[in-house]
């Protein structure tokens, strides 16, 4: 069934989510990281992750509750590892923090074949997917994890949430291929919580066994989902884990109490970490393929051995947002709902910037 976007040129989206991340007090280039990763998710399909919800997050427990703030300077800690950078992002926007650490990782992947950054007293930097799919297309290896900004996933045979949504995202350099890299992007959970809101503010209800109500019972209803599930049980919940054992090694504390600051007591910490890491694709060479192909050529081989076989209409990991940048292009901007571009207007008040008018707007059939 088709839907009815809008078309929004991404230079007047930039201008209005700068403009309500400058009214909150960030600097002009955490205003503009921030605006960057929004129209990247937009531009790619994944709308559980635009500026409506950057700007709800940082409302709920960022620059207004204490959990993010505004013109700070990442720390770089001490290490006695060459390929390997630990920083305190003294709560800067994850956004800014997350493009400055990739970045870094792929520079020591230049230098070391492989790169490391381990970030500590983060706040969320939303969409993973968009850090490691830049790497990718620039012929990077790459991955990254986050603890989610609440615990709100219930564990594998548990009744409380304990765990975030944590997710996993690995980009691999497949443009010569395929035209376009392959992104793998997950929630450990059934759905993300901003799956939760999209679907409420959309008026649809979420998949079977996803969410639970405020009595632990399974609930369809986006409005009345208090917790998550992780998928695939025990196997959700084991990835889940990796990331709050990953931020327990660098520095992040209980799940329980992250980014819930009336609760965060003395002497702990509330806040996210963030692990990123980056291969150069020639560090990965054995030199040593078949028929004399070069890597490249071999893994366009593997990929044409993965989809023959009857296999030819299965669909590869990013293909979905890679076939979403190809609309947003052809139509010549960022593509939203009514329900967003009302979402976004709310913004625009907030700032003083002007609101957007759906008259004036293209409109598309998707």
């Amino acid at each position: 069934m088709s839907e009815t976007f809008f078309v929004l040129p991404e230079s007047a989206h930039n201008q209005l989510v700068v403009a309500a991340y400058q009214k909150r007090g960030f600097s002009a280039a955490e205003a503009a990281a921030g605006a960057r990763l929004c129209a990247a998710a937009t531009h790619h399909g994944v709308r559980t992750h635009n500026a409506i919800k950057a700007l709800h997050l940082d409302h709920l427990f960022g620059s207004e509750a204490g959990g993010c703030q505004p013109n700070v300077q990442v720390e770089e800690r001490p290490s006695r590892f060459s390929a390997a950078k630990v920083w305190n992002a003294n709560r800067q926007l994850g956004q800014a923090t997350a493009y400055a650490a990739i970045e870094e990782a792929m520079r020591l992947a230049d230098e070391h074949g492989i790169g490391m950054v381990s970030v500590d007293n983060a706040f969320h930097y939303l969409w993973g997917g968009g850090y490691v799919m830049e790497a990718a297309k620039r012929g990077y290896v790459a991955y990254t994890n986050c603890t989610a900004a609440l615990a709100e996933v219930v564990p594998f045979m548990g009744r409380t949430p304990t765990l975030g949504t944590n997710p996993h995202s690995w980009g691999l350099p497949t443009t010569d291929a395929l035209g376009w890299p392959i992104v793998i992007d997950w929630a450990t959970s059934v759905v993300s919580m901003g799956r939760v809101q999209q679907f409420a503010r959309e008026g649809q209800k979420l998949p079977p066994q996803a969410a639970v109500d405020a009595n632990g019972q399974p609930t369809d209803d986006p409005t009345q989902a208090k917790a998550l599930l992780p998928f695939g049980a025990h196997k959700g919940y084991g990835l889940s884990l990796i990331n709050e054992l990953i931020a327990g090694f660098i520095g992040g504390s209980l799940p329980t109490i992250r980014n819930r600051w009336t609760e965060v007591g003395e002497g702990e910490k509330g806040t996210c970490c963030f692990f990123f890491q980056v291969w150069h694709a020639d560090a990965l060479n054995a030199g040593n393929f078949a028929r004399g192909r070069t890597q490249s050529q071999n893994v366009k081989a593997v990929l044409d051995d993965l989809l023959g076989h009857g296999n030819e209409n299965c669909m590869l990991p990013g293909q979905i947002e890679a076939e979403a940048a190809a609309r947003s292009a052809a139509h010549g901007g960022l593509l939203f709902s009514e329900a967003e571009i009302n979402g976004l207007n709310d913004l625009a008040t907030e700032a003083g910037h002007p609101t957007l008018n759906p008259a004036q707007l293209k409109s598309v059939s998707v």
